[in-house]
């Protein structure tokens, strides 16, 4: 893959400053560093022309000279300097949306090279799209997607949390009890739909899937979600039919328990929970913690729960350790049928040793359901000294409650 960010510094801070053989000597090394495809790709970045580079690679392999390139004063005036109101107008159109002149006629439109031309144009600069190109380099400018990379409001107890439910895992793992990660993966529609990613096939012959994602009545959707044993490195997805509720958030870490968790902790008498603050799991639902206690009643287990600050979901070890490899696993692979996610997910391996176990859950699983101020009352939580809202446990109630 060719770094085209990384080609577009080096030439704004290298490349750029040199002089006409210099450009283009630097555009060369720079196409055949990348590889296939690099002549096109650094003639995009650079605004050079391909028969210059291509003039450049014959300068790399032929013999050094010295001395000027080119008389002093030779070559062609620069545009900025035959107009120089230029490069100030192309400042002030490409500038952020929040500064500058709400009457800019660029504030609402995207800024490409054609249509910054025309803007010019009609201020009465005669400038190309590639000559714009060009002077957004000289400028500093360059295209960028976004990036992920804020997470928001941070919560002043944020770091804390973190330490806290590091040292709460810790000391459930010396103990020997378990310790387990949940989360809902994204809902996925089923049927032949795009799914991300490639696969290998015979050149020629890509997969063909539906134009639009719209969704199929009769297949309908899936939601899976995991449960993930961290000292294992064993996870559990049940593949849900209806809603994402937290009936089934619940019900899917008691068929864990029932077919891995049991077995492995025989002995255990507590269960510790690492999960979002929201979706189905979320520290403010009701009926998530209603669930909970109705599992530690039947299981006699006492339940600890501890839940990420909110905006931390990836830091959650599901996220990387088990569904970033289920995703891996079908990637370029349309979901047909229920059967394909459930064969698909259970196939999920690591270098690492990581096993996944997955069956799907045709139970209904209704919305709505409210949870009243006496059911609450019931229930047999303790909140925890630090943010009992995000910490608490769940201990089983006598028979006769």
């Amino acid at each position: 893959m060719i770094d085209r960010e990384g080609i577009e510094q080096r030439w704004y801070l290298d490349g750029s400053k040199r002089d006409e053989r210099g450009r283009r000597i630097f555009a060369a090394s720079e196409a055949r560093a990348a590889g296939y495809g690099g002549v096109v790709a650094v003639s995009e970045i650079t605004g050079l022309a391909r028969s210059t580079i291509g003039r450049g690679l014959k300068d790399l392999d032929g013999p050094r000279l010295r001395g000027r390139v080119r008389r002093e004063g030779g070559g062609g005036q620069l545009l900025s300097e035959r107009d120089p109101t230029l490069l100030t107008d192309l400042e002030r159109l490409v500038e952020p949306a929040t500064r500058g002149d709400p009457e800019r006629p660029l504030l609402w439109v995207s800024k490409s090279l054609a249509k910054l031309a025309s803007a010019l144009g009609e201020m009465g600069h005669r400038v190309s799209p590639n000559s714009v190109r060009k002077l957004l380099n000289t400028l500093g400018f360059s295209r960028q997607s976004n990036r992920k990379a804020d997470e928001g409001s941070r919560h002043p107890d944020r770091n804390a949390q973190f330490e806290h439910i590091s040292a709460r895992v810790m000391a459930a793992q010396s103990a020997g009890d378990p310790v387990i990660s949940v989360d809902t993966k994204k809902e996925e529609l089923i049927g032949t739909f795009r799914n991300g990613g490639t696969d290998y096939r015979p050149k020629g012959n890509p997969q063909r899937v539906n134009v639009h994602d719209f969704e199929d009545k009769t297949l309908g959707k899936v939601t899976p979600y995991g449960v993930y044993d961290v000292a294992a490195d064993e996870g559990w997805v049940s593949v849900g039919i209806t809603a994402d509720t937290a009936a089934f958030a619940v019900q899917s870490i008691r068929t864990w328990l029932d077919r891995m968790g049991r077995c492995r902790y025989p002995e255990a008498r507590e269960l510790t929970i690492t999960a979002d603050c929201g979706g189905s799991n979320g520290a403010r639902v009701r009926l998530w913690k209603l669930e909970l206690q109705k599992l530690a009643d039947d299981s006699g287990l006492i339940i600890h729960v501890h839940h990420y600050p909110p905006g931390t979901s990836k830091w959650n070890k599901i996220e990387h350790r088990l569904f970033c490899h289920i995703t891996q696993n079908w990637r370029g692979r349309p979901l047909t049928d229920r059967a394909a996610v459930v064969e698909l997910i259970g196939a999920t391996t690591t270098t690492t040793g990581l096993k996944v176990e997955c069956a799907l859950d045709t139970k209904t699983y209704q919305k709505g359901i409210k949870v009243c101020d006496a059911e609450m009352a019931s229930l047999k939580i303790t909140g925890g000294e630090f943010h009992p809202e995000w910490n608490y446990t769940i201990s089983p109630r006598h028979p006769e409650l």
